[in-house]
């Protein structure tokens, strides 16, 4: 078992993401990942898995653009990282898409060698193509130049499994999820398994007591999943909702909240 890792060290891994991607230092940011490494982004869409995917995957999306991290806040718990965000992307054509965000960093490896086993990248895909729908001219010739880089560095197959992150559970999965969570805010938390980052599975007693007062921030569904900020016992948290295979019913929420 790897030994453990500081906040510190963890932390220098992620923010080594935004220090790339702002440098456009293609090398600096793929090498951040692990050579079994993946990507998901947006969350519902294909990953990228290994470092081929990876690289090919920065040069589509983040290569082009001109893209500003506003972190909101940090929430290490074990060797996951959560970033509450948003991203501005300036497109080439001018175009500026605000888009909110919650980013997670699962790390592996040696405390001084750690490198990010996966990311998921927890956005709606549907609120950044409005964005550009009603961006005017700007928009239009992003997206018109977005589609050719898709095809060339992705194929058809990587543009149509990227498409694929607009489906998912959508507005319905994110009402029960509000709806889960203003229930357990009164003690009246519904019959769903719910667990802690370490694997602890609490009863519904347990889970009541915990969440009782809980209260909710910016609300996310990606694929699906449906990612929520909250606040559990005075302390930031994000809660991540995971859904049966069909229909909007939830099946289980993690709740992760600093170590």
């Amino acid at each position: 078992m790897s030994a453990l890792a500081t906040r510190d060290q963890l932390m220098a891994v992620v923010e080594g993401s935004p220090k790339a991607v702002g440098a456009h230092d293609r090398s600096a940011w793929v090498s951040l990942f692990s050579s079994e490494g993946q990507v998901n982004d947006p969350v519902g869409s294909r990953p990228h898995n290994g470092r081929a995917s990876i690289e090919r995957f920065y040069d589509t999306f983040i290569a082009p653009n001109t893209i500003t991290f506003h972190v909101e806040r940090d929430i290490v718990c074990g060797r996951t990282v959560w970033r509450d965000l948003s991203l501005a992307t300036e497109m080439s054509t001018g175009v500026v898409l605000n888009v909110p965000m919650h980013l997670r960093y699962d790390l592996v490896g040696e405390p001084d060698s750690l490198q990010i086993g996966t990311l998921y990248a927890h956005w709606e895909l549907a609120t950044m193509l409005s964005q550009l729908s009603t961006a005017g001219a700007a928009g239009v010739k992003a997206a018109v130049k977005l589609t050719p880089q898709l095809l060339s560095n992705q194929g058809i197959g990587g543009a149509l499994g990227f498409s694929r992150g607009i489906l998912g559970v959508g507005s319905k999965g994110k009402l029960a999820a509000t709806r889960f969570l203003d229930a357990a805010k009164v003690g009246r938390i519904p019959p769903v398994p719910v667990e802690l980052p370490a694997g602890t599975h609490l009863s519904t007693a347990d889970a009541n007591d915990l969440l009782v007062g809980v209260s909710r921030g910016k609300v996310l569904a990606a694929g699906r999943t449906v990612t929520a900020s909250v606040v559990v016992c005075g302390e930031p948290a994000i809660a991540l909702f995971g859904f049966e295979p069909l229909g909007h019913r939830i099946n289980r929420v993690r709740f992760f909240t600093e170590s």
